[in-house]
């Protein structure tokens, strides 16, 4: 057998089988059909009825003239206590978009002595010169204290029962 006479055998089983292939599929789909409908035909199985609610009585809390553990506290129901409140009317500067870790203390300018300015970086990439009463990062922290080597600064956190706590945070110097 030569070259032609393999692939024209080839072509004529390829052929057959394709032949055969469409023609097993183009059975009818009647007994498909018909166990459908019996599925269809048969009742749904019943529901499982839907559970009652329990009624829960109401408790009166009255031991000894005490405070309710689940009424708010005092502070918070009459605005907080006296402690410390950040200012509403303050304008709020630059650096205080930005969260306290994401700023860098790049450095220090000014005498040693006197009114020290500190170098700080900001996520964007810009140097701002802050110094002394200035605020940064997004708790009101006020720069308390500027060192060579670091800023000092308080910020004002809730206490959540609505006052507010001051906190102490620092800045280092990156090296």
């Amino acid at each position: 057998m030569n070259a032609s006479t393999n692939r024209t055998l080839v072509r004529a089983l390829v052929l057959g089988a394709a032949v055969m292939a469409v023609a097993g599929c183009t059975r009818g789909t009647s007994d498909l059909q018909n166990w459908i409908a019996d599925v269809k035909a048969q009742p749904p199985p019943p529901l499982e009825p839907i559970p009652v609610m329990q009624q829960f009585e109401t408790f009166e809390y009255a031991a000894q003239d005490l405070r309710d553990p689940f009424s708010p506290p005092l502070a918070q129901r009459d605005g907080g206590g006296d402690g410390p409140r950040p200012d509403p009317d303050r304008r709020r500067e630059e650096l205080e978009a930005f969260p306290l870790d994401s700023l860098r203390m790049s450095g220090t300018l000014g005498p040693t002595d006197g009114d020290v300015r500190a170098l700080v970086m900001a996520p964007d990439r810009v140097v701002h010169r802050v110094r002394v009463g200035n605020y940064l990062g997004q708790n009101e922290g006020r720069i308390t204290a500027v060192h060579p080597d670091r800023i000092e600064l308080v910020e004002l956190v809730t206490d959540g029962a609505g006052g507010w706590l001051e906190r102490r945070a620092s800045i280092a110097l990156e090296d």
